[in-house]
């Protein structure tokens, strides 16, 4: 795999292990940045879900040969995110502070296509 094609899944995947593990670390502060949780179980495994694919996406960018696998998971993860980020924080069912996850996303999403082979 090229250095540049590593980019987008690396990055995805750091993000990922990092906002996935953070509910589970500590709760507490993730609520404080966006709001209350009434299910704080489904918070914690969803955040797991989110780090599993965040550790997928790392040990794939050290791959020799690039996954298409690897980039519709990548690829897929930002759009699905980002499109409820931004539908459910517009609606006012989550915190406004989801549109910046949405851009996040969004970022991501471009990043997979400005790197693809």
């Amino acid at each position: 795999m090229s250095e540049s094609s590593r980019i987008a899944p690396l990055s995805q995947g750091v993000f990922y292990v990092a906002t996935g593990l953070w509910p589970i670390i500590h709760l507490r502060s993730f609520e404080k940045v966006t709001g209350p949780k009434v299910d704080k179980w489904l918070v914690r495994t969803f955040g797991g879900l989110v780090a599993a694919v965040g550790v997928t996406l790392i040990v794939g960018s050290f791959e020799k040969r690039p996954s298409r696998a690897l980039e519709v998971l990548g690829l897929g993860s930002a759009l699905a995110l980002g499109a409820a980020d931004l539908v459910y924080s517009l609606r006012g069912r989550i915190s406004k502070v989801y549109l910046a996850d949405a851009g996040a996303e969004a970022a991501l999403a471009a990043t997979w296509a400005l790197t693809r082979n």
